[in-house]
């Protein structure tokens, strides 16, 4: 047997070694530290990373994000349909007549009643609305999205940064 074969005996443990308990022994006065400087003293917090700005303070304040690529609708109900002059309904009518914004899809939603037949072309509808329109008569027609089938184009922050 040489020194290099020898090892402690099966379970035995090592007390661990204490530190700082005054300069009698092994581990004394500075207890391994060193003398002076950061790491000899417990002033070190949470999160340091060496005067770099912290990733606390990296990212974004705010919660959440903003969805580039958001399909937004105008909306118009039944009820304002309904009150509508003439039985031919598009985007293009219902803003000259001032009931959605210039830009943007149409989308026809099911608040309220509709009494007459109606021929309603627009991009979305609810499923209550298709189905009054359908049971007064009328017809239903969806308009393609003018960015395709895809997903629209990003708008927002999202183009700037690159």
């Amino acid at each position: 047997m040489k020194v290099h074969d020898l090892k402690p005996a099966p379970g035995s443990t090592k007390a661990k070694r204490r530190v700082g308990r005054g300069i009698a022994g092994k581990g004394g006065k500075t207890a391994g530290r060193g003398t002076k400087g950061q790491g000899a003293r417990d002033t070190i917090p949470k999160g340091f990373e060496g005067g770099q700005l912290p990733l606390a303070q990296r990212i974004p304040k705010l919660k959440g994000f903003k969805n580039p690529f958001r399909v937004e609708y105008v909306v118009v109900n039944l009820e304002a349909l309904d009150a509508f002059p003439g039985d031919e309904i598009n985007p293009e009518t219902l803003r000259a007549r001032g009931l959605v914004h210039k830009h943007g899809m149409v989308k026809v939603l099911g608040r309220g009643e509709l009494t007459r037949a109606l021929r309603v072309s627009a991009h979305g509808y609810s499923k209550s609305a298709a189905d009054a329109i359908i049971a007064a008569g009328g017809t239903v027609e969806v308009i393609p999205p003018p960015f395709g089938n895809g997903r629209p184009p990003a708008k927002g922050n999202a183009l700037t940064n690159r």
